[in-house]
């Protein structure tokens, strides 16, 4: 579960801008404040990190000094898609709970069905607390490799790492100034590609992830 608190005019912005579209098949998400001192995201500001030492004065009274632009791709969550959109994909998938690699997932999902609006909106703002249901399965075997687990689950499903499909597809590096397009296949393209194509069938033959 991800706690987040929105700022009051963060869903103005992002009704705002699905008036300025001209289509359904859209995927956007508001930027995220990191209020955990641990992790580093686009925007940090540590105003407590869970809800009882949230101060709610000092976030007010300095959020607006973070600066940022909006950019391609997405922060994942909090987003906002089509619920037709939704349902035509199944939402998330269940080989990710307890919700690591997901995200990246879903956007898959969404690429292959033809969506090219992924953008993060600067001017909608919310506080990140941090995802808690993970840091409650501090023993289990998903906590202590979240991370690499999911990747192969991404990578044993897709074909592509969830790094190559941010770079190449999301270009979630850059800046937003248009819709998306197919990945410039160029020399460092094909040299991360045969990376992932490796890992693919190494993780195939030899790893105890297996998909649902």
């Amino acid at each position: 579960m991800m706690i987040c608190i929105f700022f009051q005019n963060g869903i103005f912005f992002l009704l705002e801008e699905v008036k300025s579209l001209k289509t359904n098949k859209f995927y956007l998400s508001s930027i995220m404040i990191n209020g955990d001192p641990k992790l580093n995201g686009h925007l940090n500001l540590h105003a407590g990190d869970t809800v009882e030492n949230f101060d709610e004065d000092f976030l007010l009274q300095n959020y607006q000094n973070l600066e940022h632009d909006d950019f391609q791709g997405s922060t994942w969550a909090p987003h906002l898609i089509h619920k037709d959109l939704w349902n035509e994909v199944g939402g998330f998938s269940e080989e990710f709970s307890p919700g690591m690699g997901s995200d990246p997932d879903l956007n898959m999902k969404l690429w292959k069905s033809g969506v090219r609006t992924f953008k993060c909106l600067n001017k909608s703002r919310v506080y990140h607390f941090g995802s808690v249901t993970i840091h409650k399965n501090q023993k289990s075997f998903f906590k202590k490799n979240q991370g690499s687990t999911a990747n192969k689950i991404f990578l044993l499903k897709w074909g592509i790492s969830i790094k190559f499909f941010k770079k190449y597809y999301l270009k979630s590096h850059l800046f937003h100034n248009n819709n998306l397009s197919e990945p410039k296949k160029d020399f460092y393209y094909y040299i991360d590609l045969i990376k992932d194509k490796i890992s693919y069938y190494y993780y195939k033959m030899f790893s105890s992830v297996k998909l649902k």
